[in-house]
């Protein structure tokens, strides 16, 4: 046994997500995997089996029954949350209050009044909060920065458009906690949304925007729910700066998203900017476009290239969700926590829940 010191997680709640930051854990090398909690012993312990059978902990991680349980548990330093948002604040909170650093899911809350709550008792108790946006700990990430700040590439950003979408199966609309409005109240938007937004606020380095506007498109509920959601979402956001911004989400449009910065000089796109596609590389494509024209000859040339970084795209030492755990795990390790993480966490809630507001009150601009 190495004699590195590790940060001690417990993963809290069975989400299916959490089935691939199981592996992530132990490619990380700074964690280890002490627990999962389920309301049933019985149900972690079955989670547990499933995930050994494939990726095996050594030791393998014990069953807690009972969310408190764990919370209280002395022999872990971290929490990942993977519960539904409309119940994950009020756990948040209590492992906060315990000492737990916390890495949850996203959305982090309802409301931006829940997160700021969150990221007020986290500072308060001396602990490190993170939400689980993968692609922000990605090498792809620096590769795009460098390029968006060349001043050659694309020179000034004008506008950035976003996809994140998938064409749900019948059994998703009628069952998944998404389309329930007690669980998961924000939907599509909450869902996949929130990396539309952190991608755009991420491009312009943070700055909020100054309005935005949302249109609900499609909403729908589970036959349980006691009200729709949004299940296909379109939002705009307005910059002091210049620049503008739009989004799409929706769980009854086929899988895409991609994401396009647009400037003076060029644009940028990348096909895949949340989940990579299968490979060993990750990459995204700038191009500069130029118009010729020579007499009866038009000629619009491409002038594309591909930027690529070498990562895997998944179940890997080098993917971006074990670079997600890797680097929560060294901030606790530290012993330091870093604002800036919180910061964003909030920030992307507040736009989020902007843009809803302006779509529940007919598309008027709502002013942040």
């Amino acid at each position: 046994m190495s004699d590195q010191k590790l940060c001690r997680w417990g993963i809290l709640g069975t989400a299916g997500i959490a089935r691939k930051n199981w592996h992530a854990i132990q490619n990380s090398g700074n964690g280890q995997l002490v627990a999962v909690a389920s309301r049933s012993q019985d149900r972690a312990q079955e989670y547990i089996d499933e995930n050994q059978a494939e990726v095996a902990h050594d030791p393998a991680p014990r069953a807690i029954g009972g969310y408190e349980e764990m919370i209280a548990a002395e022999d872990l330093d971290a929490l990942y949350i993977p519960l539904p948002t409309g119940v994950r604040k009020e756990f948040v909170l209590l492992a906060a209050q315990a000492g737990k650093h916390v890495l949850c899911e996203k959305p982090c809350g309802k409301t931006p009044a829940d997160v700021e709550e969150i990221v007020a008792a986290c500072r308060e108790a001396g602990v490190q909060f993170m939400d689980g946006v993968m692609f922000m700990h990605s090498d792809r990430l620096p590769a795009i920065r460098g390029v968006l700040e060349d001043c050659e590439s694309i020179g000034t950003i004008r506008r950035i458009a976003s996809q994140f979408s998938f064409g749900a199966p019948d059994d998703f609309l009628q069952e998944n906690i998404r389309m329930h409005s007690d669980l998961e109240p924000l939907g599509s938007l909450g869902d996949l949304g929130w990396y539309n937004i952190r991608f755009t606020l991420w491009a312009l380095n943070y700055e909020m925007p100054k309005a935005v506007t949302g249109r609900l498109i499609t909403t729908a509920g589970r036959p349980d729910s006691p009200d729709s959601v949004p299940i296909q979402f379109s939002g705009e956001m307005l910059f002091e700066s210049g620049p503008t911004a739009s989004f799409y989400t929706s769980f009854e449009t086929e899988h895409q998203q991609w994401a396009h910065v647009s400037g003076t000089k060029g644009n940028l796109r990348v096909d895949d900017f949340v989940l990579p596609y299968f490979d060993a590389e990750v990459g995204f494509t700038v191009s500069n476009a130029h118009f010729d024209i020579n007499g009866t000859d038009f000629r619009m040339e491409r002038h594309e290239r591909r930027v690529v970084v070498n990562e895997y795209a998944n179940n890997h030492p080098t993917a971006q969700e074990t670079k997600l755990f890797r680097n929560f795990a060294d901030l606790v390790l530290s012993g330091k926590t870093d604002d800036h993480w919180p910061e964003i966490a909030l920030k992307t809630q507040q736009v989020m829940n902007a843009c809803l507001d302006s779509a529940r009150n007919g598309g008027a601009e709502v002013t942040l």
